[in-house]
């Protein structure tokens, strides 16, 4: 692949922000070393891209402007017309996606069956139009990128000792490369190249952006200078192809300009999406640092009327997993998943600080005149819980998973909803449950899938499309 002529990836559409009746686009395109794309066409003038990066065979372009955030609107390009839904005003759609890949072999999968919920994402929007398509994490799985370099061909079962600056920087531009020909590969699929070149994509990340288990992986491995190389090429990766940025260039949207973590948030009159940084600031021992406990805090404290739609890329709402935790540690053969455990909220580890945002995320829930919705990824299965309010209400956990990664067995399914029956109660009386999706018989569903969200009036409702069984009936999210 690597000697292969590279073909032209884009436009790609990031939203940077919305500012007033203003929608502030970020259009990224990939281009062959020496190329240069041309403007683009707007209604008053044109735009035209500057390079970002550069890597072996390729550069990395960006245009930003701007277009109506109060009615739809379009762009022009190499001749081409796309057209942006965009108006956020009144009855809009969102698509909501995560677990674009797989852990082994992702670049190898025959592409129409590797895409098919693309496809039929494409389908959705060519029937109603989405005004903004969320990424809820594992956009790309980065998890062999590491192979094929001396440092790290065993990565993170063992880590050559005091590897030198020359070998860390020969790796550093490894990893580079390798990051850059995932991402070329996943844009350059026709169904996902169609809908990003027309529906403004918004981003969280996850752990395979980075690798298998970032941040619960034992602390010697993230820390080493080699675990240290691995995640600040990640991180440029997932700015550039994630966000069409640059370190000290984040888009207005982000709480910290500095980038010392990457949530951020965005607000459309009574919408708001929130989505915290949970991999950024992370280690074995916690899931957010300062910065994120700071910005979760201010939004707390600005919560009033309407929606908000917080993306945890790991499921805040779930299954009593301290439990199997503690089994699986106690069985050697099963020690290996101590990794996967770790990574979840409900983990012994991390129980004290789940607690911490349950309560910031009721008390946003609890708002007079509000409401909050939790939107997840991650488990590679479909399902949704609800946390009791005090106020009578239920705040809903949607969880989506994954767009691209094939489920797992259903009789894992099945025994995650064996232990959802035990419940769960991290705050007195805002008890948690796990509920089968609207029309399914049970909790967890194991078919590739998609969420819709509709707003039709004030009035929001979620639909999952599902690999085999098709669009469920919606929930209304009251």
């Amino acid at each position: 692949m690597a000697n292969d002529p590279f073909q032209p990836v884009g436009p790609i559409l990031l939203l940077d922000d919305i500012s007033g009746s203003q929608m502030r686009l970020a259009a990224m395109f990939i281009m062959p070393a020496g190329d240069v794309p041309g403007p683009l066409t707007l209604a008053e003038g044109t735009a035209q891209p500057e390079r970002i990066a550069d890597f072996d065979r390729a550069s990395v372009w960006r245009a930003r402007f701007a277009l109506p955030a109060d009615r739809a609107s379009s762009y022009g390009w190499g001749g081409r017309e796309y057209e942006v839904a965009g108006d956020m005003t009144g009855d809009l759609r969102l698509a909501y996606v995560s677990c674009n890949g797989e852990e082994v072999g992702d670049m190898d999968r025959e592409g129409s069956e590797r895409n098919v919920m693309w496809s039929r994402l494409r389908d959705e929007h060519r029937r109603v139009p989405f005004a903004l398509m969320l990424h809820g994490g594992d956009q790309v799985y980065a998890d062999e990128v590491t192979q094929g370099h001396p440092l790290t061909e065993d990565w993170p079962d063992r880590l050559p000792a005091d590897p030198t600056a020359e070998q860390l920087a020969d790796l550093h531009r490894h990893l580079r490369e390798r990051f850059f020909d995932r991402y070329a590969a996943l844009y350059a699929a026709p169904e996902l190249a169609w809908l990003s070149a027309r529906v403004p994509s918004l981003m969280q990340w996850d752990d395979h952006d980075i690798c298998d288990g970032w941040g619960s992986l034992r602390t010697e491995r993230t820390r080493s200078d080699i675990g240290q190389t691995l995640f600040h090429a990640a991180r440029e990766a997932f700015l550039l192809f994630q966000h069409a940025t640059t370190e000290g260039d984040l888009p207005a949207r982000f709480a910290d300009p500095a980038g010392a973590h990457l949530g951020w948030s965005v607000a459309a009159g009574d919408l708001r999406i929130l989505a915290p940084d949970l991999r950024g600031e992370r280690t074995r021992r916690r899931i957010m640092g300062p910065g994120g406990w700071s910005m979760m805090q201010d939004q707390a404290r600005a919560t009033t009327g309407g929606h908000t739609m917080l993306m945890s890329s790991v499921p805040l709402l779930g299954p009593r997993m301290s439990i199997l935790e503690t089994v699986m540690l106690a069985i050697p053969s099963m020690q290996k998943y101590e990794d996967d455990l770790r990574d979840q909220w409900q983990s012994r580890a991390h129980r004290d600080e789940w607690r911490r945002m349950l309560g910031l995320v009721r008390d946003m829930a609890e708002a007079p005149g509000h409401r909050l919705t939790t939107l997840s990824g991650e488990i590679h299965l479909a399902t949704r819980a609800v946390m009791r309010l005090s106020d009578g209400h239920a705040m809903h956990q949607l969880v989506a998973s994954g767009i691209s990664h094939r489920a797992p067995p259903k009789a894992w399914a099945r025994f995650l909803g064996m232990l959802s029956w035990l419940g769960e109660d991290p705050l007195p009386r805002h008890p948690i449950a796990i509920r089968t999706l609207p029309g399914q018989r049970h909790r967890y569903a194991a078919e590739r899938n998609f969420l819709v969200l509709d707003r039709h009036g004030a009035d929001w409702s979620a639909v999952w499309h599902l690999e085999h069984s098709g669009p469920t009936p919606p929930l209304p999210l009251d």
